[in-house]
């Protein structure tokens, strides 16, 4: 169990990566508003999506090294800050260049944020509380895609667009104001160099397990980044079985969450990943040949989300044991993968589903999948510990 002083600054952690997880996907439910009001169309509203997402990934890696000598609680407080001005950015966003510059310094609070959030967790418990750490604080990006994303949608269709992204910048200040309360002192580890990064970089796995959560993404964006698009034509549904099948998957991802660190501690996290591997490739298939059927869309989609979200706190626990004196690093780039495997299942799905269709959609994801169960097989074989040759230079803690 976990310690109950932890408890709480695990669950502000969650918070905060709920503020993180709704900033980075609320644009999804509100593209109509935003549209009208900016005078863009739809289509081009969604490409703010892929550009938190790539400013996400490519500033990861890069604030993992520059913010390195920063204590971990203000380097977490500096990145929700940065989200509350981009949310506040975008609440006031007077032209649709200015709500992207908004979304871009969003995703760099989001960059520094996310990874910090992964490392703080794995390091105010014990080691064998770890998994159950991780799969705690990523409960909050699950939990944006339960309740954030069709809460975002609802305030903009009442409220409007602009105080629903006010919204979001309010519940981020909470989450910032939680975890100045609550999170204790965390020391902030060796201070990083391109020597110490080119050293991670080549320790035996980490490439790989980086490589799967990368291919993983990719994908399950293929579908989930145009789910809307993706059931309607596939299975015919409207709108309001289309919120309705999202709602199940985030309902029954929790699940998958809690259940994480369980199947971790049981068979271990090679094994843990291998088990959702072969859950996104039934899932994956069963989305290809079930029958146009909604309750059937309902249950595969249940399936799919189960392993989805049973696959990232064991692959997050995996790096931390791989080396848990740079977990900072390996964390932001397994953060900058997942990032970059949204912004580019998302844009694969955007342009083949017009052009193959629904059903073949779901058959073709199964070929990044592919990919992902030899980069894990990769990483098994390499081992989970770097190797006698491998040397990571030892530096001085600040």
């Amino acid at each position: 169990m976990r310690t109950r002083s932890s408890t709480p600054a695990l669950l502000a952690l969650s918070l905060g990566y709920f503020a993180l997880g709704t900033a980075s996907l609320a644009v999804i439910g509100l593209s109509a508003p935003i549209a009208t009001d900016l005078h863009v169309q739809s289509a081009t509203v969604g490409t703010l999506v892929t550009v938190f997402a790539l400013v996400f990934a490519l500033a990861a890696p890069a604030a993992s090294i520059v913010l390195g000598r920063m204590c971990r609680r203000r380097a977490l407080l500096l990145g929700l800050a940065l989200l509350v001005v981009g949310d506040l950015g975008s609440a006031a966003a007077p032209s649709f260049t200015v709500l992207a510059a908004a979304r871009v310094a969003a995703g760099l609070g989001g960059a520094i944020f996310g990874p910090a959030a992964s490392a703080a967790g794995s390091m105010v418990v014990p080691e064998e509380q770890r998994p159950r750490a991780l799969a705690t604080v990523f409960a909050g990006m699950t939990a944006a895609t339960v309740l954030g994303v069709p809460l975002a949608s609802a305030a903009g269709g009442t409220i409007g667009w602009r105080w629903a992204f006010a919204g979001v910048a309010a519940l981020t200040a909470v989450a910032m104001a939680l975890l100045l309360w609550l999170l204790p002192s965390v020391e902030a580890g060796p201070a990083p160099t391109a020597r110490v990064f080119g050293a991670v970089l080549r320790t035996a796995g980490a490439l790989p397990i980086v490589s799967t959560t990368l291919l993983v993404m990719t994908a399950q964006f293929v579908v989930y980044g145009v789910a809307g698009a993706y059931l309607a034509a596939r299975f015919g549904a409207g709108q309001t079985v289309v919120s309705l099948v999202l709602f199940v998957f985030g309902a029954v991802g929790m699940l998958g969450n809690t259940a994480s660190s369980r199947i971790y501690e049981r068979i271990g996290g090679a094994r843990a990943i291998a088990v959702a591997l072969i859950g996104f490739a039934v899932a994956f298939a069963g989305l290809t040949v079930a029958p146009r059927s909604i309750a059937v869309a309902v249950a595969v989609f249940g399936v799919w989300a189960f392993f989805s979200a049973s696959f990232m706190a064991p692959q997050q626990a995996r790096l931390v044991e791989l080396l848990p004196e740079q977990r900072g690093i390996l964390l932001a780039l397994n953060a900058s993968a997942l990032y970059l495997g949204m912004s580019l299942g998302s844009l694969l799905g955007s342009r083949l589903l017009p052009e193959v269709g629904a059903r073949p959609l779901s058959a073709l994801a199964l070929l990044p999948l592919a990919l992902a169960a030899a980069a894990h097989v990769a990483s098994v074989r390499r081992g989970t510990r770097p190797k006698s040759g491998t040397e990571i230079p030892v530096l001085a803690r600040h």
